[in-house]
């Protein structure tokens, strides 16, 4: 059974026809479950659930690309992206302009809509900053990490 509904799909697909100018790889970093139980490790709760979301939003548009990592197979996949086992599930959206959009757990609920629009964001190069902010981040002197925080309500 599919995670999102064939009325959702349909509207993401209609979005991303008229958003999405150029390709974009989304990259999981997910755990696949072990078949031993492993006292004191925590399986990845979500990490099934995030890739199959993911494949149905590739789904949705050819100029879209789900690249998966496995990092209980290749624990250092992550490394060059500051990524490691514990922050599984993790999504890397690249595009062809500098700089990344990462994610970390799933990106459900009020999370899927910012992804969508990440996506067309990544995809064009840009967004819809106001001039004021994007002058005042292009005289910044070195690069800045930002990080939002969101809780499931």
């Amino acid at each position: 059974m599919p995670i999102i509904s064939p009325g959702n799909a349909d509207q993401v697909r209609s979005y991303f026809a008229q958003h999405l100018q150029d390709p974009v790889t989304i990259r999981l970093f997910t755990r696949s479950r072990s078949l031993l139980v492993i006292p004191g490790q925590r399986e990845c709760e979500t990490c099934e659930e995030t890739e199959e979301l993911l494949r149905e939003v590739a789904a949705l548009s050819p100029s879209l690309t789900l690249a998966v990592h496995d990092l209980r197979a290749d624990p250092g996949a992550g490394a060059p992206y500051g990524i490691g086992p514990d922050l599984v599930p993790a999504i890397r959206l690249e595009g062809k302009q500098r700089g990344a959009v990462r994610y970390f757990g799933i990106p459900a609920g009020y999370e899927f809509a910012t992804l969508i629009q990440d996506l067309a964001d990544v995809s064009r190069g840009a967004t819809s900053l106001g001039a004021d902010t994007i002058a005042e981040l292009g005289a910044l002197s070195a690069d800045v990490h930002i990080r939002v925080f969101v809780t499931p309500t």
